[in-house]
C-alpha cells in the first residue's frame, strides 16, 4: 500500500508537471526571447523556462509551505518538513528552442534525503512517467490507463543501444566526444536525445539499454533516476558511487556494470 504522504506528493508532482508542461507547450512563442545565458551562448535560459519554474514552485508553496525546494532556475528554499522538491522546469532547453519534441518537465520529491516520488512529463510526446519508491514505474500516454514500465532484458554489450549527452562547454564536450568515439565500436550504437530525464525514462520503458552522462545536476537526475530504478534498471556513478556531476550511469542489469567499467577505463569523468 502506498504511503499516504507519498501519494499526496505524487498527486502534487503530477499536477505541477501537467500544468507546467501545458504552459511550455501552449505558450511557446514563435521567437523565443532569451532571458539570460548560462555557461556558454549555446546553453540558454528562456523566459518560458523561468515561468514554468515559478508555476511549479508557487503551487508547491501554496499546498505545502513547509517543504524545501531545489530548482534549476534559482527557486531554492529551505524547508522544515523533511520533504524537499527537486525541479527541472525544462530539461532539454535547446530542443525546446529549436522546436524538437524531446524536452520535459522533471519533478522529484525527497523525504529525509531519499527520493520517494518522481514525475517526468514530455508534452510533445504525449507521455508522463511516474514512480513512487517501492511502487514500480508507470507511464500514461495516448492509450487508456497506465502501463507499468520494465527495462529490456540485457543484450550482450556489443548489441546494447546506449544514450548519452554532451556538455555545453566546448572543452568538456570535446573530451566527451572522444569517450563516445571509443565506445561506439563496442556497442550497437549511441543515441543523443538532449534530455537526461527523458533518456532515463526511455531506459525504464525498454527503449534503451543504457545511458551515461557527465556534468549533470541533481535536478537533471532525481526523478528519472527513481523511475529507471523502479523499472528494474541499475544506476550509479563511478564504481561504488552514486550518480553525480562527475558521472551518471544507468543500464539494464547486465549492461550497467560493463558500461560503467568501460567509462571508468576511458576516463569519462574528467578531462
Amino acid at each position: 500500500m502506498t504511503d499516504p504522504l507519498h501519494k499526496d506528493l505524487l498527486d502534487l508532482a503530477q499536477e505541477a508537471a501537467r500544468r507546467a508542461g501545458a504552459l511550455l507547450r501552449d505558450g511557446r512563442p514563435a521567437d523565443l526571447a532569451v532571458a539570460a545565458t548560462k555557461s556558454s551562448p549555446i546553453d540558454v535560459v528562456t523566459e518560458m523556462d523561468i515561468a514554468a519554474e515559478k508555476l511549479i514552485t508557487g503551487l508547491i508553496a501554496e499546498r505545502r509551505p513547509d517543504d524545501g525546494i531545489l530548482g534549476e532556475e534559482g527557486g531554492t528554499t529551505e524547508g522544515t518538513s523533511g520533504v524537499r522538491w527537486v525541479i527541472d522546469p525544462l530539461d532539454g532547453t535547446v530542443n525546446y528552442l529549436y522546436g524538437l519534441p524531446t524536452w520535459s518537465v522533471s519533478i522529484a520529491a525527497e523525504q529525509d534525503g531519499e527520493t520517494v516520488v518522481g514525475v517526468v512529463t514530455a508534452p510533445m510526446r504525449g507521455e508522463t512517467f511516474h514512480a513512487v519508491l517501492g511502487g514500480g514505474a508507470w507511464v500514461t500516454g495516448a492509450w487508456d490507463g497506465e502501463r507499468r514500465l520494465a527495462c529490456r532484458p540485457a543484450p550482450p554489450l556489443d548489441q546494447a543501444l546506449v544514450s548519452t549527452g554532451f556538455n555545453y562547454v566546448a572543452e568538456v564536450r570535446t573530451h566527451q566526444a572522444e569517450v563516445a568515439r571509443r565506445l561506439i565500436p563496442l556497442l550497437r550504437d549511441i543515441r543523443r536525445g538532449g534530455s537526461a530525464a527523458v533518456d532515463l525514462c526511455d531506459l525504464a520503458a525498454g527503449r534503451l539499454d543504457g545511458y551515461y552522462e557527465r556534468g549533470l545536476h541533481a535536478w537533471d537526475l532525481a526523478a528519472g533516476d527513481l523511475i529507471a530504478r523502479e523499472a528494474g534498471a541499475l544506476t550509479g556513478g563511478r564504481p561504488g558511487q552514486r550518480p553525480s556531476g562527475d558521472l551518471a550511469v544507468a543500464g539494464t542489469p547486465g549492461v550497467f556494470e560493463p558500461l560503467q567499467r568501460l567509462l571508468e577505463d576511458f576516463g569519462a569523468w574528467h578531462d
